[in-house]
């Protein structure tokens, strides 16, 4: 990090356009330790800096790192076409700054969905070459058998996939629920596998990423929160 000027710090924050940063901060609207700056060409370290901007307190983050407890009836898309977006769920500057899912969850699916503005750190946790691993929860039709079980950790064959796939781990929870670990990603996956297995799956929640997990994080549906250093590191297996 380094000094920047105040108008291109609020732009990056994800404040609008150069110009109406500058018209912010010309019209007293910013503040820095306390004191109101209203000249936009004002330079900063950007290394741990904290603002005001309308009276709110905001801290400068070069990457944005978010999880959200995403609701259901809610699309990862930038651009959604039958319900709203997840981004709707979040400050309005995250668009700005092109902060986009990691990912994607079905609309009807809920639970941990990260959100970043990071490319290589959104590539990383999408990549299926990184191998890891995801915590779902389904919500069976029917019974959860030992014998669906056994067939979802011995693998099922899918329509379009050259090979069987397998949970990791799977368990049954109680009747109707069931714990699957996945690392491929394909598309509706769990779904699928459970359909191929003779059952249905009538509601689905991610409940954890790698070792992070959504319990641990207290939020409510529709709740985000960012992440810092030592959360991300969870996020990688053997981290």
């Amino acid at each position: 990090m380094s000094k920047q000027t105040l108008d291109m710090i609020l732009k990056s924050q994800g404040f609008g356009t150069r110009k109406h940063c500058r018209q912010l901060v010309e019209q007293g609207e910013v503040s820095v330790a306390g004191e109101v700056i209203a000249n936009p060409r004002a330079a900063f370290e950007t290394a741990g800096l904290a603002f005001e901007l309308f009276g709110e307190p905001w801290d400068y983050r070069e990457q944005v790192y978010v999880v959200l407890n995403k609701p259901a009836n809610f699309e990862c898309s930038r651009k959604p076409s039958h319900h709203p977006g997840v981004l709707s769920l979040l400050p309005e500057q995250f668009a700005w700054r092109d902060v986009q899912p990691v990912g994607r969850l079905d609309h009807d699916t809920t639970g941990m969905l990260l959100m970043s503005d990071d490319g290589p750190f959104i590539h990383a946790q999408s990549s299926p070459k990184k191998h890891i691993p995801k915590v779902y929860v389904a919500t069976t039709h029917d019974p959860v058998t030992p014998e669906l079980v056994e067939c979802l950790l011995a693998g099922v064959k899918l329509h379009d996939e050259p090979a069987p796939l397998a949970a990791l781990s799977c368990r049954r929870v109680d009747d109707c629920h069931l714990e699957i670990v996945l690392e491929q990603g394909k598309y509706h996956q769990v779904k699928r596998m459970l359909a191929a297995a003779g059952n249905h799956c009538t509601a689905l929640c991610r409940t954890a990423i790698g070792g992070l997990m959504l319990e641990a994080l207290g939020l409510a549906e529709g709740e985000w929160c960012y992440l810092d250093e030592a959360q991300r590191a969870l996020l990688v297996p053997g981290a």
